[in-house]
Formats: structure tokens, sequence, C-alpha cells
């Protein structure tokens, strides 16, 4: 009520005071007649002392507006209401915001992702060994510490456990090996758990949930291999033949040293037969142990030596004179990128660029098309070498270039070179599928054959080409003509003959008789049909009566003189 007093002597005062113009203004039928009753409004506001304070204060700030009205000057109850609002703003307004900001702070803090974790390959199978490679990135506050773990129903595993105290650094790399028969846990279905924290601070604690959660499946149990036949003699840049017996993996393989060649289902699928052509390198060294190699999803490996006899083999070498009218006719060529012309006092360095780099290149080029090989055998019989053709360059041979007298690079020729007639004909050597056709490095124009289970044939240095990849060819068909494109001196054909992307001899397989005993006996003793032409051959061979025994001569009496014999 003291607050409606006050307004209300405020109102009087100010219509004492008031110029009779103003009064007049305030007392006018129109402003009459829309005004408010001064009783109704002060019981109005009687039972409302809040908005009474605030009525009050905007009575003084509308009467400080005339003239001569007293509420120009300091006025005790404004002030009181001024400090009301106050009041009521610093209990209310100020806490609100400062209740919002720090929850708007803490959500902030919590919105921050933790550590992540990747893992690549994604892990689906846990053997006996089996590698695990963990990449942790944190956002914020670097990576403090990670736990590894396998989870199988109650049971809990910890692989490994680390922490980072040194320097904060946002990303940590974890590798180990799990050694999954040690680890106490049953075979079957399991859950990898990657947990990890970082140092930036939360209000509510992420770290005790997995940042990675991966189902896997253990399996200790390694696949079992027999060696059922092989090839028995091999030679240094040769091939052969193993047939295996495994059960359980899923990769089969024949390994010679750090090669590995792989081997493909044969004969009916409850045999668990596989077959491996296989290539001895030319330098391979005598004692390099040969192994059938059986894996499974898990890991798990199974070894079985390959009893085999090895025998040497020497290679020839040569001397060639590499001349500037040569490199500045080929170079452009093979280093298109350096624009055409190649200044003579730079001939050097790009030769040795293309006889080692753009070399190595194609040898990586010929180990990746092996890939597209076929699981069974295209071709039937001897392959063959071109008509009427001269060998001038043998396989394996070491090439020493000389460049205005001076020995500057060394390096292996891989395959033979065949020369007939200009750009003549280049048949194929058996029936097969065409992988590769066009330029390949040194090697030029280039076609390469997939006769099936590892085993190709290419033919390089050709001016032209006749097929496309894709193309199925019969042996003779026509592949293009002999040409002088790559690195060649002259028209010519190179031949060569890839198992597993690895160049061996072709002479084994230009001889039907190497095929069939180096071949076909050893799928012939695992009772496997797959190359029809040397089977009847085999037949008749075991069918055959072993030769009879001749009766020894009659020692001569010592009268009678004997006559000795020496072989050439």
């Amino acid at each position: 009520m003291a607050a409606v007093r006050r307004s209300r002597a405020i109102i009087q005062r100010a219509r004492r005071n008031t110029p009779t113009s103003s009064v007049q203004m305030v007392r006018s039928p129109r402003r009459r007649a829309h005004g408010v009753n001064e009783r109704r409004w002060a019981a109005a506001l009687a039972r409302k002392p809040i908005a009474a304070s605030l009525m009050a204060i905007m009575a003084r700030l509308a009467l400080q507006h005339i003239p001569g009205s007293p509420a120009r000057g300091p006025c005790y109850p404004c002030r009181m209401a001024r400090s009301t609002v106050r009041f009521w703003f610093s209990i209310i307004v100020i806490p609100t915001f400062l209740v919002v900001a720090v929850l708007g702070y803490f959500a902030w803090r919590q919105s921050v992702p933790g550590v992540r974790a990747i893992l690549e390959p994604v892990p689906r199978w846990i053997g006996v060994k089996t590698p695990l490679a963990v990449d942790l990135h944190a956002v914020r506050g670097g990576v403090r510490s990670v736990e590894i773990r396998l989870k199988q129903g109650p049971a809990r595993v910890v692989l490994t456990k680390q922490a980072f105290t040194g320097p904060e650094s946002s990303a940590q790399r974890i590798e180990l090996v799990i050694n999954g028969g040690t680890l106490g846990l049953r075979e079957g279905g399991a859950v990898l758990e990657v947990r990890a924290r970082d140092g930036f601070w939360r209000p509510i604690r992420v770290d005790d949930k997995p940042v990675a959660s991966i189902p896997v499946t253990l399996d200790f149990t390694p696949p079992s291999v027999e060696v059922v036949s092989a090839t028995r003699y091999w030679a240094k840049g040769g091939g052969g033949l193993v047939v295996v017996r495994s059960r359980g993996a899923s990769r089969v393989a024949v390994g010679v040293g750090p090669l590995s060649f792989r081997a493909y289902p044969a004969g009916p699928p409850d045999s668990n037969l596989h077959v491996a052509i296989v290539a001895l390198p030319w330098n391979y060294e005598v004692g390099t142990p040969i192994a059938a190699i059986a894996q499974d999803e898990a890991g798990n490996t199974t070894t079985r030596n390959v009893a085999v006899e090895v025998k040497g083999r020497r290679f020839r070498s040569d001397v060639i004179d590499v001349k500037d009218d040569f490199l500045e006719r080929k170079l452009p060529e093979l280093l298109p990128e350096r624009g055409g012309v190649i200044p003579r006092d730079q001939l050097l360095e790009a030769f040795l660029t293309v006889n080692r780099d753009r070399r190595k290149q194609a040898e990586e080029t010929k180990r990746t098309l092996a890939a597209k090989t076929q699981p069974r055998p295209l071709w039937d019989g001897v392959f063959l070498q071109p008509r009427n053709t001269k060998v001038f360059s043998n396989f394996a041979e070491t090439r020493t270039y000389r460049y205005h007298g001076r020995e500057v690079d060394t390096q292996v020729h891989f395959g033979y070179d065949l020369a007939a007639v200009r750009h003549g004909p280049v048949p194929a050597a058996n029936a097969g599928v065409v992988v590769f056709a066009g330029p390949l490095s040194i090697y030029g124009n280039t076609v390469i054959v997939d006769h099936g289970l590892g085993l190709q044939t290419l033919y390089a240095h050709l001016s032209t080409i006749g097929v496309k990849e894709g193309d199925q060819v019969r042996q003779e068909q026509e592949l293009g003509r002999s040409g002088d494109s790559g690195l060649a001196m002259g028209d010519h054909l190179h031949f060569e003959v890839l198992i597993g992307g690895i160049s061996v001899t072709p002479v084994e397989w230009w001889d039907a008789r190497w095929i069939r005993d180096h071949i076909g006996r050893p799928l012939r003793e695992a009772s496997l049909l797959l190359i029809e032409s040397i089977m009847p051959e085999l037949a008749k061979e075991q069918a055959a009566p072993p030769p009879r025994r001749r009766r020894a001569a009659a020692v001569p009496p010592r009268s009678q003189p004997t006559t000795k014999t020496e072989s050439p």
C-alpha cells in the first residue's frame, strides 16, 4: 500500500505544479474518455505491490518530461524501485547465465571424441601366432594408455597394457604377436577389445568403454599337408611339379626360399589334392629348402619338405657395346617424359635409367601378371618353338654393357632371342588366354599368354600386335609380328617361359620327353588326369613289361685272348 500511496502522491503533486495548458491537455474530454479511473487503478496496484513499484518508476520517468514537474528532482521511491530491479536481476539473470555457460562448457568437453583405434587389416581369426597392429589417434590430450584384451564369455585375457608417460603424442602404434595357444581359451567365438584413454578431462569418463570391439574366431589347430608326388630331378633355372594333399587349409603353396608358388585344387573335391608348378630361379643356391606349405584362415601353418635333387647349370656371358646412335634412336621412345631429344652428355645416364630402373619395373609387372593365371591347365602337350628361327641369345646370359670402351652396367638376360625373317609371324607356343598385350618398358610391344597353373609365355619386341587382352588363342595362332621395339638392337623375337612370374629356360618346355617325365609322371603317380596328351604315353610305359636281362657272356678260356673297348 505504501507504493500505491507514493504513486498517487507523485501524480497529485505533478497536477498542482503543472502549467494550465498541460492540465487542460490531461483533462480534455478526449483524454478523459480514454483515461483510467484512479480509484480502480489504485485498487489494482494495491493487490500487486511489485507492479505498483514498477508503475511508480514509470510515472516518475514520464513526469520528468513535463516542464516544471517536481519529478525532475531526486526521488527516493524511484531509487528504491531501481534497487529492487537490480536485486532481482542479480538473483535470477546472472546466476542463470553462469549456469548455462558452465553447462555449455561441460557439454563441449564431453562432446570431444575420445581415442580412435584403427586395425588394418581387421582380424577375423586368432591362431597359434597371429600378428596384430593397432593405430591409436587422439583428438585432444594425446594418447595416455591402452589395453588390448580378448573376451570369451566370463573369461578376460589381457594381451597387452601400456601407459605412455612421455611427451604428449596424438598418435601411437601398438604391434604385438598373439600366442593363441597359451591364452587358456577354447576354440570358437570371442571378442577382441581395445580400450584407450587420452589426457583430455571430461565430466563423465569414457575410457571405461572399448574404443574398438571386433568379433573373432579362435582356431589353434594347424592344417594338415602331405607331399604326394613331385618331380625328382630339378635344375637351376628350370621347373618342376609338386602334388600335395592338404585338409583344413585356405591356401596351399610350395616355397623355394623366399619365393612362393601357389598350389591349385585338382581332382575330386574329397581328394584334397593340390598341384603346383614350381620354378627354380637361375641364381638358386643349392641347399635352399623346397617345401610344401599349408595355411588356414587363422594363420596356422604346416610345412613339409619336398625331397628333390637339384643339378647345377652353367650360363653363358656376353659383352654388348652400346653406341651413341643406338641410344639416340631408342631412348626417346623409352623415356618420353624427357621431351624427345636427349643431349649426348646425358645419354649414358638415360641409358642406365632404362637398363636398371625400367628393367626392374618390367620384372615387377611380370610378377603382378602372374596372379591372372587360371586354376587349371589350358595347354596340352609340348610347347613349340617358332619355325625356322635361329637362337641369338640364351637364357640367363650375363651381359656386360660397354660404353665408349668402358664397362658401365651388368644385367641378366631372361629368355631366348630368336630371329628368322624381318617382321616374321610370331605364333603362340601353346593354347591359352592373353593376359597382356601392349608396350612393356624395355620389352617394347609385348604379348603374355597364360596357360594355367601359373605357367605363362612372353613374346617381346614385336612390331605389331594381333591380339588383345582376354583373347583365347590356340597353339601356333599368330600373336603378332617380330620387330625391334623396346631396347632391341635388331628385328627378333624375345621369348620367355614364366612360372609364377619367374623366368625359366624355354628349352625344357620345348622338349616332349622332359614334359612327360617332369610334369606328367608326378601327375600319374597322384592319379590325376590333367594333361591328356602325355597320359597315354605314360600308360604305355607303365604297362610295358620290363626288359629282359641278358645273360652274361661266358668267360672265355685263358688260352683265348679277349678284346677290350673304350667309350670315346
